[in-house]
């Protein structure tokens, strides 16, 4: 029997939301004030922030059962800015502190300036609805 490969594993997509996440920034930076749009943009950068956070125990389960301790460690150490990032976020979107909004947004951006988007990008607009997401 052959081996079953799973094409939408949690790299894949964490690689997914990081992309999506820089793209949004670059949306909210450019916004002049606060709309629906704006709310929409935070909160969904807020989401997927958490979303990533969730998919680090996944990639890292794989190395743990081959004894790779070090790496896993190391690996949810790189990424365990993402959850407090997305809660510090999360209050700010709810009580609409744009001040602080932008603050962590430059701080993320910062953290992924390695990320490349082409110009003819697939991406869309997935944080239309984020904000009502976000409320529940």
């Amino acid at each position: 029997m052959s081996r079953v490969i799973n094409p939408d594993s949690s790299g894949k997509e964490r690689t997914k939301l990081t992309k999506a996440v820089v793209k949004a920034i670059r949306t909210l930076m450019s916004q002049t004030e606060p709309n629906q749009i704006t709310r929409d943009l935070a909160a969904y950068i807020s989401i997927s922030l958490d979303e990533i956070y969730q998919t680090v125990d996944v990639s890292v389960i794989a190395w743990e059962k081959r004894g790779y301790w070090i790496k896993a460690d190391r690996f949810r150490l790189d990424w365990e800015w993402t959850e407090q990032y997305s809660k510090n976020m999360r209050e700010s979107v709810l009580k609409e502190d744009w001040g602080n909004i932008a603050l962590l947004c430059a701080k993320i951006a910062q953290r992924f300036s390695n990320i490349q988007i082409p110009l003819n990008n697939r991406i869309g607009e997935p944080w239309v609805g984020a904000w009502a997401k976000l409320q529940k």
